[in-house]
């Protein structure tokens, strides 16, 4: 990614503003965690289907949730790539039902240069609840048009959305979403 791009993109995200991006799995609108209430609103999703982070590194990860081996494991083989891992927050890590985070760590360079500049993201596929994904930041652009401040360019080559694991302190995995990554 160009300086200027990149630069642009952090300050809209600084504003609260939504900003596009390709992944390695599919195409995606990012805000920063405090501001996602505007991606439910974009996409019409529901509010009790959180939207997971996206971030840039491990030590990124390991400081949002509670890492049990097996999560260390999946993330040692899987990331960066298409596995989402919904993690116990570290206050809640004991609790029978934590509260949660979907964490995951794409394999797209453009996304990842992102991601190291302003830290971890709210990131939700590109495509109003219930329709299909985009693939590219054409297919966003078609579908939000100028809803969406700025679009990263980009066509993802996975198109398939990741695999989502929950691995819980105390529980063996379980498999939430299938996708590309399969335990």
């Amino acid at each position: 990614m160009t300086p200027p791009v990149l630069a642009r993109a952090s300050a809209l995200l600084a504003e609260g503003r939504v900003v596009g991006v390709p992944t390695d799995t599919v195409y995606g609108l990012a805000a920063h965690r405090w501001a996602q209430s505007e991606l439910f609103r974009l996409k019409d999703r529901p509010a009790d289907k959180p939207i997971p982070v996206l971030v840039g590194s491990v030590p990124d990860a390991i400081g949002l949730a509670f890492f049990p081996a097996i999560a260390r494991d999946l993330i040692e083989s899987h990331w960066p790539g298409p596995l989402t891992l919904v993690l116990a927050l570290e206050t809640a890590a004991g609790g029978e039902h934590p509260a949660t985070v979907g964490i995951r760590m794409p394999a797209h360079p453009l996304t990842l240069d992102l991601l190291n500049h302003c830290g971890p993201l709210a990131v939700t596929s590109a495509n109003r609840s219930g329709d299909a994904p985009a693939r590219s930041d054409q297919e966003a652009r078609n579908t939000f048009g100028d809803q969406v401040d700025l679009y990263l360019p980009g066509i993802c080559p996975g198109g398939v959305a990741s695999s989502v694991i929950e691995a819980l302190p105390g529980r063996d995995p379980r498999i939430l979403r299938t996708g590309p990554v399969t335990i």
